[in-house]
Parts: structure tokens; C-alpha cells; sequence
């Protein structure tokens, strides 16, 4: 938008078309006018709104004193670009404001009744179409980003729910060991304390006995084991789920060989990677993450960045806050970094 309204600009900017106030004058106003949209692009949210003002009165003056229709086109940028600063009914009061800027330009040139309403009509039919046109790519935008950040939870879930499970199972089968031998190893106890108590045939009968139920005792362990050997979740696998299928954003995980997680920590990993991938969907504008976890001697290391917009000073919201807290009970950190791009980084001591 900024490209198009210098360009715009440029005949009166260099002699080309004549102003009613002083050509520098009026080079003054339009740097105004470009500073006023920038402020409202990328300031705190109060300077924003009185950037924006700024810049709208400012194109008001400059389309009041060129003596030239391109420059009306100034008009239609703001009229856009009060999508990404204020609420909708502002945009339209700022276009109904700006259609009266280019009734009082035309009235100036004593056109005549009609030609002076088609002008002006076809200028707010221009601005209208703009700010909704405008509006609607905004919100497809929004839904995108909410979609993905949905999208992110519901893989992380969909990990989560699959561990969950496999513990659900793990402590199935652990209370039925705990049945299963208890009754068992009871039960073989019995025999050999009798076979110690009576003497011959008898001793050899309670002898064959407990030799009997050691033999089935084996053969469930056996059994139970058997089913309790399922393959480990593969972390890398899980991580990569969580980012995928997402428009717009390439996600690339890398565990290094050799690291073991608990669950615990594998859960914290999870939600960190699902975290740092939300809040790249909604804040960072970036193309890509890289996401690496390795392991030495003394810490599994979580690491996460991004080639977004970063922020010189990042301030955690709730979800970075819980995360911190999360590692902080497995006796770990977290840090993050907005200098160049978003960066997150979490350490957890080995057990």
C-alpha cells in the first residue's frame, strides 16, 4: 500500500502537477501521512489509533491541495487500511469522512450536479469495496490461524490421548501381576513350608506341587510380558503429527539418537512443541520451525525457533507461563527469545 501511494504521489512530489500550497509544504504533509500509517501498523495499540488519525487527516490535506484525481487513491489506502487499526464501524466513518474530502476537491473545479454525484458516488463505491474486501481477506486470515491453532491442539490431543492410553494399560496388566503372582507365589509358599514339615512321599508330593505351580507361575509372567511389550511411542514421530498439515508453515522436528525420555517428560515435550507451534500460527508471521531435542549427559534439551517477527522484548502469556511451570516441576528451565526471530528453550535434568 505504502509503494502505491508514492507512486501516486510522485507527480506532485517532482513538479510534474501543481499544489495549492508549497511543493515542500506538501512533501512534509505526505511524509506525515506515510509515518501516521506506518505508526498505526506496527505501534503499541494507543499510538496505533493516533497514528492512523494522523495519517487519515493528513491525506485529507494532500488530496485538498493536489491538483491532480490520482491522488485520491491515498484516500482508498487509508480507507483499507483502517482494517488492521480500528474496528469496522471506524473504517466506515473514515470512508464517509473521505467521501466528503472528495466532494469538496470536485466542488472546487465547479463541475456540474451529475458529473460531481457520479464522481463521488464512484469514489465511496470504491472505498466500500476496498474496506470490505479488505475486512473479508482479514478474517479469512483469522480463521486460518484459529483453524491451525486447532488443528495443533488436536494432534497434541490426539498424542497425548494415544499415551494416555497405553498407560491405562500398563497399569491394567501391573494389577494383574500384582493378582495373578500374588496368588500364585502364595500358594507355592504353602508347599515348600509344608514339604519342610513332613518327611518322604509325602514331602515329594508337596514338592511336585510347588513345582507345579513355579512352572504356571513362569508361564503367566511370560504371558503378561509378552503383552506388555509394546513398541515406545516414537517422539519424533508424535512431534512431527502435531505440525503437520498445517497451510502456510513447515514444521521440522529433529530428536537426536539416544534420547529416553520418561513420560512425564515426553508429555512436557509434547505440549511444549504444540505451544511453540500455536504461537507461530497466531503471532509470528513466520514461514518455518525448527523444533530439536537432544540429550547429554546431564539434560534433555528442548529447542525451538522460528524465522518469524520475534519481539525485543517478549512478554510470556498464559500458555509459555504454563509451560515454564510444567518444566519447573520436572526440575527443569525454560527461557525464551524474541531478538532474531522466536526462540524457546527448556532443560530437563535426567532422573
Amino acid at each position: 500500500m505504502l509503494a502505491v501511494t508514492v507512486c501516486v504521489a510522485s507527480p506532485a512530489l517532482f513538479g510534474v502537477a501543481e499544489t495549492s500550497i508549497p511543493r515542500p509544504a506538501w512533501a512534509g504533509v505526505f511524509v506525515l501521512f506515510g509515518a501516521g500509517l506506518l505508526c498505526g501498523a506496527v505501534a503499541a495499540s494507543r499510538l496505533r489509533f493516533a497514528g492512523y488519525a494522523i495519517g487519515v487527516a493528513a491525506a485529507w490535506a494532500l488530496v485538498v491541495t493536489a491538483e491532480m484525481g490520482l491522488v485520491l487513491i491515498l484516500l482508498i489506502v487509508t480507507a483499507a487500511f483502517s482494517v488492521y487499526v480500528v474496528p469496522l464501524w471506524c473504517g466506515l466513518l473514515v470512508v464517509a469522512l473521505n467521501t466528503g474530502a472528495v466532494a469538496i476537491t470536485y466542488v472546487h473545479q465547479d463541475q456540474a450536479p451529475f458529473e460531481l454525484g457520479m464522481t463521488v458516488g464512484f469514489y465511496l463505491l470504491i472505498q466500500l469495496a476496498t474496506l470490505f474486501s479488505t475486512t473479508t481477506l482479514v478474517g479469512e486470515q483469522r480463521l486460518r490461524a484459529q483453524l491451525a491453532a486447532a488443528h495443533v491442539e488436536l494432534q497434541a490431543a490426539s498424542v497425548l490421548l494415544s499415551e494416555s492410553a497405553r498407560t491405562a494399560e500398563r497399569l491394567r496388566i501391573s494389577r494383574e501381576l500384582h493378582d495373578l503372582i500374588g496368588h500364585q507365589l502364595t500358594a507355592l509358599t504353602l508347599q515348600l513350608e509344608t514339604a519342610r514339615h513332613v518327611d518322604g512321599t509325602t514331602a515329594r508330593q508337596h514338592i511336585d506341587n510347588a513345582d507345579t505351580v513355579a512352572r504356571e507361575l513362569l508361564r503367566d509372567v511370560r504371558t503378561t510380558v509378552d503383552r506388555l511389550r509394546t513398541p515406545a511411542p516414537d517422539l519424533e514421530e508424535a512431534l512431527n503429527r502435531i505440525g503437520d498439515g498445517i497451510p502456510g508453515l513447515i514444521v521440522t522436528v529433529d530428536v537426536a539418537d539416544g534420547v529416553r525420555v520418561s513420560e512425564h517428560v515426553s508429555m512436557a515435550l509434547v505440549r511444549a512443541t504444540q505451544e511453540v507451534v500455536t504461537n507461530t500460527v497466531r503471532h509470528a508471521d513466520a514461514k518455518e520451525i525448527w523444533v530439536e531435542i537432544a540429550s547429554d549427559d546431564r539434560f534433555t534439551t528442548f529447542h525451538a525457533r522460528d524465522d518469524g517477527l520475534g519481539a525485543a522484548d517478549p512478554t510470556p502469556g498464559n500458555g509459555l507461563r504454563g509451560l515454564t511451570e510444567r518444566f519447573e516441576e520436572l526440575g527443569g528451565t525454560l527461557e525464551v527469545d524474541g531478538s532474531c526471530g522466536f526462540r524457546v528453550t527448556a532443560r530437563v535434568p535426567h532422573p
